[in-house]
């Protein structure tokens, strides 16, 4: 690999505002990328860069099988009633 190309990769906190859930994982994300100077204290007593996110595992509705259908009757059938057949 080519010297001082690549981005920094470093420890970052995720957190999903929706569900309360936060993941710790490694990021190449940097504090012009919106974290700022927003800080977490993990678990495991270290403090790390904390990313908000507005959707996660934990609160995407394929993840948690809490689908909601907005549309029952389809769009081709609303156009026909709206404009005829």
């Amino acid at each position: 690999m080519k010297h001082a190309i690549h981005p920094e990769y470093a420890p970052v906190v995720f957190r999903d505002r929706a569900a309360g859930h936060a993941f710790l994982t490694r990021s190449t994300i940097t504090a012009s990328d919106k974290i700022g100077d927003a800080t977490v204290e993990w678990s495991d007593g270290n403090t790390y860069p904390v990313f908000d996110v507005e959707i996660s595992d934990a609160s995407h509705p394929f993840y948690t099988g809490q689908q909601r259908v907005l549309d029952t009757e389809g769009r081709v059938e609303a156009f026909r009633r709206r404009y005829g057949g």
